[in-house]
């Protein structure tokens, strides 16, 4: 940081100790600007860091965050890319934000987006997807959690898992694999098996630790094959058995399972959309869509009158089957 800048910054720091909010949060805006225009980067982060910094301490959210997204903006023109550094920077401004003030949320989004634009991740930087899902976590935010933390890096199923398992301490005893489904399913369905099969493990751990009323766990073999089976909560057994036949990718092994499960999946009543999806990826079996009688019947009426081979469609290539070494 140059000693001009410095110098800005310690005026308008002093307008912010003042009170002068407004003016001091116009001021950097323009400073900043400034900058941008001269396409000098590094001087228009620093103004816009310090900036926010002061003025989220001082309880100016609107002002703060404004400042924030400005910064995400001048990332993502001047095409730099994630690193710790400025992952840093952005985290510990999102820190500084009050739980209830709404621009947090759209500040976290912009950092994702940046990320995934620059970065090598294209559905956004995983650390900062964690931490993020962390964050929200520990303010017993968990929808906005789970949201993040699948898409985490490699620690993140230890928190998510924690996530969930907190949440079921809450319900009845017998809702224990709704809530390991919540990371389960969703990890399979970003082809993600290694953290859906770690998140499984964790939890399970967890549930003969402190679950006490449940009946114990059986374990059961069969050829090279371990399992830990709850007697009492089948819809947890599903999910190990799951991931099983993910790794092993056999459609009749799929197909025999949801069959076997079909009543207790039915209760649950939320599951059927995620499970086509994972038959689909895993195993190649088309999902089953819905069609309109009349449209079909016009379809092949107008196919009627074209030429063989004329505006046929070919059928879709079936998804590649996630790795699962």
């Amino acid at each position: 940081m140059t000693s001009k800048i410095q110098k800005t910054l310690s005026r308008l720091q002093e307008r912010i100790q003042e009170g002068q909010y407004y003016e001091a949060h116009q001021q950097l805006r323009v400073v900043a600007s400034r900058y941008v225009k001269q396409k000098d980067w590094d001087g228009a982060i620093d103004v816009l860091f310090s900036g926010a910094q002061a003025l989220l301490k001082a309880g100016q959210y609107g002002s703060g965050s404004d400042l924030c997204l400005f910064l995400v903006n001048v990332f993502r023109d001047a095409e730099i890319k994630p690193d710790s550094a400025n992952k840093g920077k952005l985290l510990s401004l999102l820190r500084l934000f009050a739980l209830d003030e709404p621009s947090r949320k759209r500040f976290g989004e912009e950092m994702i987006s940046w990320s995934a634009k620059l970065g090598e991740y294209p559905a956004g930087d995983p650390e900062l997807h964690e931490a993020i899902g962390i964050m929200f976590a520990q303010e017993h935010e968990p929808y906005d959690a789970e949201r993040h933390l699948v898409l985490g890096s490699k620690s993140a199923p230890e928190h998510l898992t924690k996530l969930e398992f907190e949440w079921y301490t809450e319900d009845e005893s017998h809702t224990a694999p709704l809530y390991a489904a919540r990371a389960v399913l969703p990890y399979l369905m970003v082809g993600n098996v290694r953290d859906a099969t770690r998140c499984l493990l964790i939890y399970k751990r967890r549930l003969t630790e402190v679950k006490t009323s449940l009946a114990a766990p059986q374990e059961v073999s069969a050829g090279n094959l371990e399992l830990k089976i709850f007697p009492s909560l089948p819809l947890l057994n599903f999910l190990s058995l799951l991931l099983v036949a993910v790794q092993r990718g056999r459609p009749d092994t799929y197909r025999q399972l949801r069959s076997h499960y079909a009543a207790h999946i039915k209760e649950v009543g939320t599951w059927d959309e995620a499970l086509d999806r994972i038959g689909e990826m895993y195993f190649g079996i088309p999902i089953r869509r819905q069609t309109n009688p009349l449209f079909d019947m016009m379809g092949s009426l107008f196919a009627s009158d074209q030429q063989p081979g004329v505006g046929r469609v070919e059928p879709p290539v079936e998804p590649p089957v996630a790795d699962l070494d």
